[in-house]
């Protein structure tokens, strides 16, 4: 297929089916990533044997996304999307195995080692959203967009769920403690690399450069670049997600303390039922987190094309703010933490799934990929900063104190928000 070859009609039958092919891949990606989050933070904290080193968990798939995220948007821009998706598969395998592993030797520094390889993964995942938009047409960019994201929604949550299952599987056959889950999420990334490789025929970021300047995606409205708001989406989707990550990635821990304290499981034995009994609290906890992030994705994509970026970028604060007075006023309450990760979930997805928009419009074609690459990157190296300085602001002020922590970020971006106008 040529330039002068690839019609309208082509166009959209390529869209439709890349968007289907990738949302499939975020179905399997979610899985692996929803294991990882949910269960890093317990296992940093028992192998370490220290609950301000549990944030090392998060911070280190989040490092590892921002470390992958560059050079896959490179990959992605010089061979395509395709190869990219496939790379990204590969690294989150082998760093299952090296998890899995770890927690079998009980070596703290090689736990993180296969966690951020499955971060440097999820950088991959993370692409798929961008990759959504290389044939979408201007005014269905968010929809489409969002349709991907949404669709994360299902091994998100899955993932979470499975750990009840995970860590009996695991215990029947003598896997280390919380790391059951971990072959759920080996299959899952097996069978998305495979997907990859074989469907996402033709590459979307390549046919996207066969479209004529002329063509009804590329326009000269399009090939305007408006440098001012593109940094500033990026500042909004980076500060959204360190909040969201942050406050996530202590929740575990969080239930944990009120578990052994009393407060959230009522009377508990000790043991081996209390472990398991937590382990399902968490992952119940997260699987409605990660509903909140993806569920609501395709409204606030439809929102976003419909209502403004901007607009939908400040919707997403507003959430953020009533999630993180949920986690400060009721946040030593089972109830109370559940409605908050619910509503950290929505502010979350609102405001990257309106960001990730802005980004791309606001870039001219040719900086796009480039863009895309640098904020996906300093969305997730901000987010292991903030994960490690989470777990510390845990052990020294409190859940509540995190919670407040996080509202100085929500601020900024408010604050901030006129730039992305410009």
């Amino acid at each position: 297929m040529t330039a002068a070859t690839l019609t309208e009609p082509d166009r959209s039958r390529i869209q439709r089916r890349t968007v289907g092919i990738l949302s499939l891949g975020q179905v399997l990606g979610g899985i692996a990533f929803g294991a990882t989050v949910s269960l890093g933070a317990l296992l940093a904290a028992d192998i370490s044997g220290s609950d301000a080193l549990s944030g090392l968990a998060t911070a280190s798939v989040t490092l590892g996304a921002a470390l992958a995220a560059i050079p896959l948007a490179r990959l992605a821009g010089l061979r395509g999307r395709r190869l990219a998706l496939t790379a990204g598969n590969l690294l989150a395998l082998v760093g299952i195995v090296v998890v899995i592993g770890a927690a079998a030797i009980r070596v703290f520094p090689l736990l993180l080692v296969g966690i951020i390889m499955i971060g440097m993964g999820n950088a991959g995942n993370l692409q798929s959203r961008f990759a959504a938009t290389d044939l979408a047409q201007p005014q269905h960019r968010g929809r489409d967009l969002s349709v991907v994201v949404w669709a994360t929604t299902i091994g998100g949550v899955a993932g979470p769920l499975l750990l009840g299952p995970g860590e009996q599987l695991g215990r029947a056959i003598g896997m280390p403690p919380h790391t059951g889950s971990y072959l759920f999420s080996l299959v899952a990334q097996i069978a998305a690399f495979a997907l990859y490789l074989i469907a996402l025929r033709p590459d979307p970021l390549l046919t996207s450069r066969m479209l004529p300047e002329t063509g009804s995606v590329v326009t000269g409205v399009e090939r305007v670049d408006r440098p001012v708001a593109a940094r500033y989406a990026i500042f909004a989707i980076a500060g959204s997600h360190v909040t969201m990550a942050s406050v996530m990635a202590m929740t575990p821990v969080h239930l944990l303390h009120m578990a052994m304290a009393g407060g959230a499981m009522g009377g508990m034995h000790d043991g081996m039922s209390m472990e398991l009994d937590v382990t399902v609290l968490v992952g119940v906890t997260i699987a409605m987190h990660v509903a909140g992030m993806y569920g609501l994705s395709p409204v606030f994509g439809i929102l976003a094309d419909r209502w403004g970026r901007l607009r939908t970028v400040l919707l997403g604060q507003a959430l953020l703010v009533v999630s993180l007075c949920f986690a400060m006023f009721a946040g030593e309450t089972t109830w109370g933490v559940m409605v908050a990760l619910i509503l950290l979930g929505l502010g979350w997805s609102a405001a990257t799934v309106a960001g990730a928009a802005l980004l791309t419009e606001a870039s001219a074609p040719a900086l796009r990929t480039r863009r895309q690459g640098r904020s996906d990157s300093l969305m997730s190296l901000s987010a292991a900063g903030g994960a490690v300085l989470a777990g510390v602001i845990l052990q020294s002020f409190s859940y509540a104190g995190l919670a407040i922590a996080a509202l100085v970020v929500v601020a900024a971006i408010v604050v901030l928000s006129p730039f992305g106008k410009r």
